[in-house]
């Protein structure tokens, strides 16, 4: 077979195929040199390796690219409502860690360690309605973080978070290359190879308190200092990544004993306040800080919404239940709300952070939190520092924690909405 190609002159000449094949492979790879981008050529030419690199190296660089590639999800947390959707089981889900694996967990959140004998709730993955979160990834994580301060600050719940994000990532970094430094209110962990540190700072009402350390149990002893959180904020300066979080210990009661000025007069300087009318009053000193104080071209600061407590199973629809203790599995009542949330609390955070002039970011995890009787630490846990006995474990009504949850468990969503929006 050949092609007829005209001449200039009167008369045409046939030019073989294979010669036209082989003018156009070489003109071909010209263009490639030229281009320096060489790559293979096509079926009827000749195929020569281009890379001495070997298969394994390849695939790793291929992979540790598409991790990084992660962040290629358009999550827009301006459309995509994460507070609706519902918890979907996947069997093949495996947690990034274990409370074994992780040597950072609190024993008061190793639910496995301290003998859970289910894993289910491990597999329960959290879905939107309208939009897709995506995984968490501990490479993409200590990118964003690289050169940076995370600085979590809050309460024990607020503790679980931290706790959380320094497990998902801990694995990928190198032993020598990462420290953890902890004080009786101070925590940092540090990753030498990315610059960064992880760090939480206690303060269960985020101002000032006579009931941070050590512990007042008595509710009606402990007075909230609601002008003033100069003292701790000197260890928030500076950081890039601030997450607030402030509710279990304001509701204690359906007042709260708040002052102003110096703690010198003890309660007898002291004003009981309706609980709410105290949080606004707390919140706004918190507000005007941030205000007056991050530089939001350097600062991103987020506030996590209030963590459900499930000490009430008619809540649920089991008045004969026992609180928490022995739940499995999610409730799937998209309306479900218990009355360990409260509502009008949540709506003092919405009306404070709306009248600010730093933008604050809300990490909104009250309502699918809300589902999740099954993840709090139950009877897996400890108090005042010892595991309960078989005996304490007997008696659930008294001693089931149902405001705390297991690590590794819901908090890794929590961490995973954030990460999200970084």
């Amino acid at each position: 077979m050949s092609f007829l190609i005209p001449n200039r002159g009167a008369c045409g000449t046939k030019i073989p195929l294979s010669i036209i094949a082989l003018a156009l492979c070489g003109f071909m790879f010209f263009l490639l040199l030229y281009t320096e981008r060489i790559s293979l050529m096509s079926s009827s030419c000749p195929r020569k390796a281009i890379s001495s690199k070997p298969k394994e190296k390849i695939r790793k660089e291929r992979s540790e690219i598409m991790e990084v590639l992660d962040d290629r999800f358009e999550f827009d947390p301006e459309e995509c409502n994460v507070a609706a959707g519902k918890w979907v089981y996947n069997s093949s889900i495996k947690p990034l860690y274990t409370d074994k694996s992780c040597p950072y967990i609190d024993r008061q959140f190793s639910c496995m360690k301290n003998g859970r004998p289910d894993t289910d709730y491990l597999r329960w993955e959290w879905q939107p309605d309208d939009c897709t979160i995506p995984r968490f990834s501990p490479k993409l994580a200590m990118n964003k973080l690289r050169g940076k301060r995370l600085l979590f600050v809050g309460d024990s719940l607020q503790r679980s978070q931290w706790e959380s994000f320094v497990c998902l990532v801990e694995s990928i970094i190198p032993e020598g290359e990462k420290s953890m430094e902890r004080s009786r209110k101070y925590f940092v962990f540090k990753a030498k190879e990315y610059n960064a540190s992880i760090e939480f700072y206690w303060a269960p009402f985020i101002v000032e308190s006579n009931t941070d350390i050590p512990v007042i149990l008595d509710p009606k002893k402990r007075i909230v200092k609601v002008d003033s959180v100069e003292d701790r904020a000197k260890f928030w300066e500076g950081a890039d990544i601030l997450v607030f979080n402030t509710y279990v210990w304001w509701m204690s009661g359906l007042r709260m004993n708040a002052l102003w000025g110096s703690f010198g007069n003890g309660e007898r300087g002291a004003e009981a306040l309706d609980t709410p009318v105290a949080y606004r009053l707390g919140l706004k000193t918190w507000a005007n800080w941030v205000d007056s104080t991050v530089d939001s071209s350097k600062t991103r600061v987020f506030f996590t919404t209030m963590s459900p407590t499930h000490s009430r199973s008619a809540d649920w629809g089991k008045p004969n239940g026992t609180k928490c203790f022995n739940e499995t599995k999610p409730i799937k009542d998209k309306k479900f709300w218990g009355t360990g949330s409260n509502k009008q609390m949540m709506k003092v955070v919405s009306s404070v952070i709306k009248h600010m002039t730093t933008q604050v970011t809300i990490v909104n995890i009250t309502q699918l939190s809300e589902y999740r009787i099954d993840a709090h630490t139950s009877v897996y846990t400890e108090t005042g520092g010892k595991i309960l006995t078989a005996e304490q474990r007997a008696d659930p009504m008294r001693h089931a924690d149902c405001i705390h949850w297991c690590l590794p468990g819901l908090p890794d969503t929590w961490n995973r909405i954030l990460l999200a929006h970084l």
